[in-house]
């Protein structure tokens, strides 16, 4: 302990010049890194996505340790030089007990039901922390890990990469100049899931050895269920117990615009409909219409969320009547204004149109369309620098990513009770539906909660 405290009182006391002021609810986050200090890191999470994330943490420092629940993905990993030396582990809470002492900050990139253990046993730990989208498996976890991130004064970043990029953060300072004029609407699509989910599918039933993989530390805070290597890859996005679906896989993305520019937090209702679903996977397809009061001098709007196909294979998507002549393919949002629409084709709103045409003539868009290069280098490169600096990044967990998790996750609510929630953010509870509060915050097998 006496180590790991002079360390962190050194790392507070240098680098004054480069101090940033996080100003959130009175917390002020104080530098904590030399600039010509390496950072050190423990990725848990190192298949997947957790592949490029270990990656970036590697650009951004050394890495200690890495964590994954398949022992080949460990072998594979350690023959890239920048982990070659990093020790290995399958189980998060005995790599962080083991190395606590030796990192700076933690990286997650596993199924969405362990973001939340893995987060807030790091943050106690006073360690930074990269966490992949969506931040967490329900909404009381979002909510909480902001409350630990503030406590505990550490930098945190989700994983929704397109915030890092120009683009994107100029689409929603447009949006905020006025420039759509009140906006009323938003639409919001994808072409999520590419996996297998839906009343099609159902739980494997053999069951066979679970060779050289954790499956204790797979399961985690679930319910236990059989080993089956099908739940590996993109498997598990579609169980209920382990990943939030299509919404939950692509919203922190998709509608990261549209939040940016519009502050979508605390709803006061949503809705769903669309395909059924076994209460095991998540449907095939869905349409979620979300009700949002007026915050500040935003005025009340609604957003609509669509995603897979109805059962004649068609795709979920806005109507044509909304789209100013634009097709709605792919993945992509369009914010509705009194004086235009913003149109953005892709996941991450960084290219888009302003429309029709004829209200912004001599609106120079072209300079707006950029894709900022590398986005997953650039937002994991903005939390080293908020480590340096003191300052947080733009999808830290309390201002931003927590909000922004909750009113995702909000919408699977109404996909699994299949009627009109009624929303009562400051408390977390569906004031029509107590039944629910085992989803909105679950219950944990022994040895994993927060």
């Amino acid at each position: 302990m006496a180590n790991r405290a002079s360390r962190r009182e050194f790392l507070q006391t240098v680098g004054a010049a480069g101090i940033g002021y996080w100003v959130a609810g009175g917390v002020q986050a104080a530098p904590s890194q030399s600039p010509n200090e390496k950072l050190r890191w423990a990725c848990i999470g190192i298949g997947g996505k957790g592949d490029s994330d270990s990656n970036h943490a590697a650009e951004n420092g050394d890495i200690v340790a890495i964590c994954d629940v398949r022992e080949g993905e460990l072998a594979r990993k350690a023959k890239n030089p920048a982990f070659e030396k990093a020790q290995q582990f399958t189980d998060f809470r005995k790599m962080l007990e083991e190395v606590g002492k030796s990192i700076d900050g933690v990286s997650v990139s596993t199924p969405d039901h362990t973001h939340a253990p893995a987060a807030a046993m790091a943050i106690k730990m006073n360690k930074h922390v990269y966490c992949q989208k969506p931040l967490t498996h329900s909404i009381y976890e979002a909510r909480e890990l902001g409350v630990l991130a503030r406590k505990h004064n550490v930098m945190t970043q989700m994983g929704n990469q397109g915030t890092a990029l120009e683009g994107l953060r100029v689409a929603a300072q447009l949006v905020k100049e006025g420039h759509l004029g009140t906006v009323k609407e938003v639409h919001v699509w994808t072409n999520r899931p590419i996996w297998r989910q839906g009343n099609d599918i159902q739980r494997p039933t053999s069951t066979p050895e679970a060779k050289g993989v954790n499956w204790d530390c797979f399961i985690g805070p679930a319910k236990m269920r059989p080993y089956h290597p099908s739940y590996f890859g993109l498997g598990w996005r579609g169980y209920w117990d382990f990943g939030t679906g299509a919404l939950g896989d692509m919203a922190c993305h998709t509608m990261n615009m549209a939040f940016m520019a519009l502050d979508l937090r605390g709803p006061i209702s949503v809705e769903a409909s669309g395909e059924p679903h076994n209460k095991d996977t998540y449907p095939k397809g869905a349409k979620i219409k979300f009700e949002f009061p007026k915050l500040g001098d935003r005025p009340a709007l609604t957003v609509f969320w669509y995603e897979g196909k109805d059962e004649k294979g068609k795709p979920y998507r806005p109507p044509e009547e909304v789209m100013m002549g634009q097709k709605a393919e792919g993945s992509g949002s369009i914010l509705i204004g009194e004086k235009g629409s913003l149109y953005s084709p892709n996941d991450y709103g960084a290219a888009f149109s302003l429309l029709p045409e004829k209200n912004y003539e001599g609106f120079d868009r072209a300079k707006f369309n950029k894709d900022g290069g590398d986005n997953d280098s650039r937002h994991f490169r903005e939390l080293a620098d908020s480590i340096r600096s003191g300052k947080q990044p733009t999808s830290n967990i309390p201002d931003y990513a927590g909000p922004l998790t909750e009113t995702v996750l909000l919408g699977n609510l109404a996909i699994w009770s299949g009627k009109k929630i009624e929303w009562d953010a400051k408390n977390l509870k569906a004031t029509n539906a107590p039944d629910l509060d085992w989803m909105i915050k679950h219950e944990y097998r022994e040895g994993w909660s927060l």
